[in-house]
């Protein structure tokens, strides 16, 4: 199976999981209501997470829809009691997928985790059904400026945390900025009417979203101070994405799609 740095597995992930829908699921669920998803679709989520977005097209494609979840490590608990969802075990670089079978795939935070994304992106194309939809959601990760801190010393601490923490996502074969390249590499793909949209906003210290931040840098705590963080540095960290006084700019989720017209 395919690595990741941050395991579905690990006691942190359903943290990370109430995060990513609380700040970003809301954006997601406009993005495809927009897209025209509707009644009788057939939708493949790939890296289903926690199944918050699943449950939402099933309940969107109604009884005459269907939608297949796909993860390595799939949580179900949002799934139950939907006829129409479907939920596998299933890894999306070497793991078979129907052809022309979709009207519409989706995946959130996948690609970027994944040396292979080209050729992933090339089998998902592959697995729409003609005039069917590709959309790909996405992290810029190297553009997460602070935006407000108690003191200079604040900012570089969170500074190099976050950049350890980014090296080791390279080191796994992550490309931070895979958000700004999707939408040439899906027009270089055969796909057309590509556009993208990019959604961001601040984080307080304290709040849900610099949650993300302490359950990633938790969950690799050992890899980071193998990497050159201190102990005391990252205890410091954690006491500052508590800090109200300390806004940073989210991630900026991009979302790029495109039809598959032939």
């Amino acid at each position: 199976m395919s690595q990741y740095l941050f395991d579905n597995a690990a006691d942190q992930a359903p943290a990370r999981f109430s995060v990513l829908e609380t700040c970003y699921d809301h954006v997601t669920r406009d993005n495809l209501t927009r897209l025209g998803v509707r009644s009788g679709w057939n939708c493949l989520e790939v890296g289903g997470g926690g199944g918050s977005l699943g449950a939402w097209l099933a309940d969107t494609v109604g009884p005459e829809g269907r939608v297949l979840l796909t993860d390595i490590a799939p949580q179900t608990a949002r799934c139950h009691e939907r006829a129409n969802l479907t939920v596998e075990q299933h890894d999306i670089v070497h793991d078979e997928l129907p052809e022309s079978e979709f009207d519409l795939i989706h995946a959130r935070l996948v690609l970027l985790h994944l040396p292979q994304r080209r050729e992933v992106l090339d089998r998902l194309i592959t697995a729409l059904k003609p005039g069917g939809w590709l959309v790909l959601e996405e992290f810029d990760c190297e553009w997460t400026p602070v935006l407000a801190a108690s003191d200079p010393g604040a900012i570089s601490l969170f500074e190099k945390v976050h950049s350890r923490l980014m090296h080791l996502l390279i080191n796994a074969g992550a490309d931070l900025v895979w958000a700004r390249k999707a939408h040439a590499a899906m027009s270089e793909a055969g796909l057309e009417e590509v556009s993208s949209t990019t959604y961001a906003e601040s984080w307080t210290g304290g709040g849900v979203g610099t949650r993300l931040h302490r359950v990633n840098s938790e969950q690799v705590e050992a890899q980071l101070i193998d990497g050159g963080v201190a102990p005391e540095e990252l205890r410091a960290f954690w006491s500052l994405l508590e800090d109200p006084r300390f806004v940073v700019n989210s991630y900026p989720l991009v979302n790029t799609r495109g039809c598959r017209r032939r």
